[in-house]
């Protein structure tokens, strides 16, 4: 690259990672300056919508302060009140200005609660209508729905990043307020046998991992369940193989010991421990993250988040498309073999290194012999008045015909041309 080019690279480095920076944002740490809506700010991090907001870049939290909270909180369980939260989390950027400002006066506009896949018809939309007069309702996209909710005062702006505006109740979209099946209750099997996942399930049954799973999902379960084409892939380990307690092991390693939404998984950065976490034994999972896409790195192989089958607190299932390998189980990826050199055969081929002396060839002539071709360049730092710079001395001075030895003029030739090309790449 020419050196040109490495100022004009790093000022685009310096650029971007000043619009990572100041795209970032976390909604606790802004809710956290102002008390009244501590008890908002409270049950965001326990359904874990703080981390679904932070993954986001252009969204609008309709904040509720402690008063309003109060319809929520302590009267619906957690499932519930992480719906009712989630209408409240706009996929737009509205500040004061733009909401009083909307075309034709009224909008729908998409939630977070939308992209659960568990809101039915257009209930994970919003009706935003500018009343005129300084006021600016919200309600239920719904149809007959009335605008049970008013923007009460702007809180905090990100311009086009985040907004946080306050308004004085919650927005109830029909059959919002209605608490899915508990988690002990949720039929986990027919879930996954839905979903493409029946080679998983019959593993699970038959091994008794299914229990280990319904115990743990009363107090927090995220399943990453593999799909039938996953156990068909190319390279897939003979799991007859392993022993019983391997493979209960290997099926503890496709779930975390707690619920971890999408949103969740996104922010993590530090490997996450699974199931089968014990003591010295790791079988933990590292996140990266690509846009909208999550993958689960075992040490061993890759697997791609490709669905959501339940998000519903305190149980989460996804399907994954590749079999998670844990490392203590299957070994370390393979690093790719150092290539081996072989070493070269002598050859009269001429040698391209720069030398101080030039070559004379050794082979009889019929001819008489020739005074030797013009030197190379001595090394840089050779002393002047060194041996070589005298011979080159000598050489140039020498008049008459000179017949130049071929294997050195095509060395010289070789070494200008390399000189020529380094010197423009640089």
């Amino acid at each position: 690259m020419a050196a040109s080019h490495i100022p004009l690279l790093f000022l685009l480095s310096v650029s971007l990672l000043s619009i990572t920076t100041t795209t970032a944002h976390n909604i606790s740490a802004i809710l956290d300056g102002y008390p009244e809506y501590s008890l908002y700010n409270s049950y965001l991090s326990q359904t874990k919508l703080n981390d679904e907001i932070n993954s986001r870049t252009t969204i609008t939290c309709l904040v509720l302060n402690n008063g309003a909270m109060s319809a929520l909180a302590g009267k619906h369980p957690l499932s519930v009140i992480k719906k009712a939260l989630s209408l409240l989390v706009l996929l737009d950027y509205y500040d004061a200005s733009k909401l009083h400002d909307i075309s034709k006066g009224t909008t729908l506009t998409t939630t977070l609660y939308q992209t659960t896949g568990n809101a039915p018809g257009n209930l994970g939309f919003v009706n935003v209508t500018d009343l005129k007069g300084g006021k600016v309702g919200f309600g239920s996209a719904a149809p007959g729905s009335k605008l049970d909710s008013s923007y009460s005062k702007s809180v905090k702006q990100i311009p086009y990043n985040i907004s946080v505006l306050e308004i004085d109740a919650p927005i109830i979209a029909p059959g919002i307020l209605v608490a899915p099946a508990p988690a002990s209750d949720v039929n986990i099997t027919g879930l996954l046998e839905k979903a493409g996942c029946k080679t998983f399930v019959s593993l699970i049954t038959s091994s008794g991992v299914l229990k280990i799973y319904e115990t743990a999902a009363e107090k927090g379960l995220t399943v990453f369940a593999p799909s039938d084409e996953a156990f068909k892939a190319p390279g897939i380990p003979d799991l007859t193989k392993l022993s019983n307690a391997e493979v209960v092991t290997l099926l503890q390693y496709h779930a975390l010991p707690g619920y971890t939404p999408i949103g969740t998984l996104k922010s993590s950065k530090a490997p996450i421990s699974t199931l089968a976490s014990n003591g010295a034994s790791k079988y933990d999972l590292t996140v990266t993250t690509a846009g909208d896409s999550v993958t689960l790195d075992t040490g061993v192989d890759a697997s791609r988040v490709s669905g959501t089958v339940l998000d519903s607190t305190p149980l989460c299932i996804f399907t994954v498309d590749s079999l998670l390998l844990p490392t203590e189980l299957f070994g370390k990826s393979p690093s790719p073999a150092p290539s081996v050199v072989p070493e070269a055969a002598p050859s009269p081929t001429p040698v391209l290194s720069p030398s101080p002396t030039p070559e004379i060839s050794s082979a009889p002539s019929p001819l008489p012999l020739s005074p030797p071709a013009p030197p190379t360049p001595s090394p840089e730092g050779s002393p002047a008045g060194s041996p070589d710079s005298g011979a080159a001395t000598a050489d140039s001075k020498s008049a008459g015909n000179v017949e130049f030895n071929a294997p050195t003029l095509i060395k010289t030739t070789l070494l200008a041309a390399s000189a020529g090309l380094l010197a423009l790449v640089l």
